[in-house]
């Protein structure tokens, strides 16, 4: 068979490897070792090779580079002895280490002019803005009292596994390709069946929206009524300041309603004029209230008046101490949208939840989720919906609260012990407790100063004026769920220390500003 010159090997080419764009030819005669040791351990201390990154085996690089495999094997031996690398077996040679490479000195002696560092941002601003929760999930901490978090240890690993096995063994070639923007059928069907069960909620697996968690599904909701031409959802207060935060992303206004121990002040919502509200009703977020009956007849009325409910179902299977209470969304169909999820039954990674809209919006919801996406990603949905048809998800469910009610026990204990003078809110439901305190004289205890304390003992909470737009007293918001019982205690004696520095130093700050005042 005669070749053509383009299928000749090209000699001329120059040996190099796309990994870190090495070239041998850089290399000094004699020195391929040292120089590939040497290019190795830069890309360490710069982060081109994070901790954890597997390097590629000496054969493979040897043969990329057209070198020897023993030098390849010399340079990865020499950073081995000094303690960067690490070989795992057939897990290949892992980056286990990052070398310190402190700055080298000028060249020539120059005049150091001292600059002031510039002021970080401080952790608990009395106006957070929209990267806050971002900026204090990095913010390091022995204990992690953020509520929101469920129990990730506790997420059913061998469970999903099994289920993924059996999805992947029986999902024809078709179900990979692009699907209903509503989601799979097969979710749909079980999420259903789970609310008919769970929430008191009759629906019909086609008006299911699956959606990446309930931060989308707000999106999709406000896009869906600017369209209708409403600018404001009137939301609790206090309420989720991340809720306010994806609302006000989406160009709506947030006026306040009061809440109290029956739930949202409906009373006060007619005032707002809003005509639409945004509700947690089976355990407020985050004083814990439930809303009553009373509120509710008053609620049904005022949506019967063209009111729009957006419920939000927070921490509704997460009950210990009260019966169950129905979904809004069971007595008002036509006038209420369901959202839920599984972030606190399983993880927030898993970015599944799900809208019931009310009839005359569903289409409007299905083109809103369309044109955002063409749908969740249909492999997760379908281990979801195993999990939910097997029986695994309620097995999940029970476990949980056994556990969480310990925790939760166990923090009330400690608060008791040693916070005699909070008062706790929200015990019966849920995975956090609010504490409050007393505020007297007015003013002087801030809640977000008490939160940065906190931080500087080991703690991290969220200050409880986060989350109200009104003047109310300063509190923090405590998860348990995703902290072990033998820390709670320790967590809860540490922000009693930061409760008497926080005192201590707001007491001293007055008495200077006293004095300063009588001086003059």
């Amino acid at each position: 068979m005669n070749r053509s010159k383009d299928d000749e090997p090209n000699r001329s080419v120059t040996p190099g490897s796309d990994f870190l764009h090495l070239d041998p030819a850089d290399a000094p005669p004699g020195g391929l070792a040292d120089w590939l040791a040497g290019r190795l351990r830069d890309a360490v201390a710069d982060g081109r090779l994070p901790v954890g990154t597997r390097l590629p085996a000496t054969r493979v690089l040897a043969a990329e580079l057209r070198v020897s495999r023993g030098a390849v094997t010399e340079a990865y031996q020499r950073l081995a002895d000094e303690g960067h690398l690490a070989g795992r077996g057939r897990a290949g040679t892992i980056v286990v280490a990052a070398p310190l490479t402190p700055a080298p000195p000028p060249e020539h002696p120059t005049r150091v002019t001292t600059v002031p560092a510039p002021a970080l941002p401080a952790p608990f601003p009395t106006h957070p803005g929209p990267d806050i929760f971002d900026t204090l999930r990095d913010l390091p901490a022995g204990i992690d009292l953020s509520p929101g978090l469920p129990d990730l240890a506790a997420f059913p690993r061998a469970a999903w596994q099994r289920a993924e096995r059996t999805v992947l063994r029986d999902l024809p070639a078709a179900g990979l390709g692009y699907g209903d923007p509503r989601g799979t059928p097969a979710l749909r069907t079980a999420v259903a069946a789970w609310l008919a069960r769970y929430r008191g909620i009759t629906a019909d697996p086609g008006s299911i929206v699956v959606v990446a968690g309930t931060a989308q599904a707000l999106g999709l909701v406000a896009r869906v009524l600017t369209r209708e031409g409403i600018d404001r959802i009137a939301v609790e207060d206090p309420g989720s300041l991340g809720v306010r935060q994806h609302l006000a992303h989406w160009g709506m206004a947030t006026p306040p309603v009061p809440v109290d121990t029956a739930g949202i002040r409906v009373d006060r919502l007619h005032a707002t004029g809003a005509p639409a509200v945004l509700l947690t009703p089976a355990h407020q977020f985050p004083t814990g209230a439930v809303l009553s009956g009373d509120r509710r007849r008053d609620l049904t009325r005022w949506a019967a008046e063209g009111g729009l409910i957006i419920e939000d179902d927070y921490d509704a299977e997460h009950r210990y101490d009260r019966p169950p209470v129905p979904a809004l969304r069971s007595m008002l169909t036509d006038r209420a949208f369901y959202l839920g999820s599984v972030s606190k039954l399983l993880a927030p990674a898993l970015r599944t939840g799900w809208i019931l809209p009310p009839p005359p919006h569903l289409d409007a919801v299905i083109a809103e989720k369309r044109f955002a996406d063409l749908g969740n990603a249909a492999l997760p949905q379908l281990v979801l919906a195993e999990l939910m048809n097997s029986g695994e998800m309620e097995r999940i469910l029970r476990l949980l609260r056994r556990r969480h009610r310990r925790r939760r026990d166990t923090m009330i204990q400690a608060i008791a012990a040693h916070l005699p003078t909070a008062a706790v809110h929200g015990a019966a439901a849920g995975l956090h407790l609010t504490i409050t305190f007393p505020d007297d004289p007015p003013g002087a205890l801030r809640d977000t100063a008490l939160a940065a304390a906190a931080l500087e003992h080991g703690v991290k909470t969220h200050p409880l004026s986060w989350h109200a737009q009104r003047p109310h007293p300063p509190g923090l918001v405590l998860g348990y769920a995703a902290v072990p019982t033998s820390a709670i205690t320790d967590a809860i004696a540490a922000l009693a220390r930061a409760l008497h520095h926080t005192r201590h130093h707001t007491a001293a700050r007055a008495a200077r500003t006293s004095a300063s005042h009588r001086s003059r």
